[in-house]
């Protein structure tokens, strides 16, 4: 009988050609071979083992609904971030309708709406302008593209590790980056939220980025973040009244917390 590689065998019993890849004969019913041979398999693309499938677990796992975070609150609707957007919202419809007072410059003769919010020049003791001065903004698409990147990176991280990290980098990243101001400038005017934008930005794609540094599964889309992240750094060089410095602090502060919260997320699972 001939090998598998043949294109027929032929039948002892009556001399027919029949394919090696069946054990009787159709025509005279004679059995051919115990079982038939193995057909040969087409080699598919070479699956590769990825490093760390800890970090990788990790992060498929903050994506499923109802799992815990790891500061122990449970996934869910992102309360923390919808009031900030909220309140970000509320204060621009306000200070577009003159509910918020606004002031002179000094040496200037520009009247800067909702300028009793925010950093202008020193402080004099008033230090919750380091807050306030995130939810003001001169422009209505740079308020727009700050509260809607607060809305968005801050609803991913608050399901991911809960509300603690998005209230913190907001409060932090906005104090920092009015401390740095008025630290650099000598007439520091500060405004809008792009400090926490770029904050909780940073703080969300850290793990990605871990991840994507060495080889590891993400599901996150890295390139959007970056083109969002981009349009944020440059935003304040076309709009008065704000920072870039505060952009770049918040950035640095955001991935550094990122960071932080992947380590010791790494650590939990161990």
């Amino acid at each position: 009988m001939s090998s598998g590689a043949d294109l027929f065998v032929v039948c002892k019993q009556c001399g027919s050609e029949v394919s090696p890849y069946i054990t009787e004969c159709p025509y005279c019913g004679h059995r051919l071979r115990r079982r038939a041979p193995k057909l040969p398999r087409e080699r598919g693309p070479r699956k590769v083992r990825t490093r760390g499938p800890r970090t990788a677990a990790l992060l498929r796992r903050a994506h499923l609904p109802g799992s815990s975070s790891l500061l122990g609150a449970s996934y869910g609707t992102p309360w923390t971030t919808l009031a900030l957007v909220a309140a970000g919202a509320g204060v621009w419809v306000a200070m577009r309708g003159g509910f918020i007072g606004g002031v002179w410059l000094v040496g200037h003769q520009d009247f800067v709406e909702g300028g009793k919010w925010m950093i202008l020049g020193p402080l004099h003791g008033e230090w919750w302008r380091l807050l306030t001065f995130q939810f003001i903004s001169m422009s209505a698409p740079f308020a727009f593209v700050t509260l809607a990147s607060v809305g968005l990176f801050g609803w991913l991280l608050e399901r991911r590790h809960g509300p603690l990290p998005v209230l913190a980098l907001f409060v932090a990243s906005g104090a920092a980056a009015g401390l740095a101001a008025e630290a650099i400038y000598p007439y520091a005017i500060v405004s809008g939220a792009n400090a926490a934008a770029l904050a909780l930005l940073g703080a969300w794609a850290a793990a990605d980025l871990m991840c994507a540094r060495s080889g590891e599964w993400y599901d996150g889309d890295l390139l959007g973040t970056g083109a969002i992240a981009a349009v944020l750094l440059v935003s304040p060089f076309a709009v008065s009244n704000t920072s870039w410095l505060a952009g770049v602090i918040g950035g640095v502060m955001g991935l550094v917390v990122g960071v932080g919260l992947a380590r010791m997320a790494q650590a939990s699972e161990l």
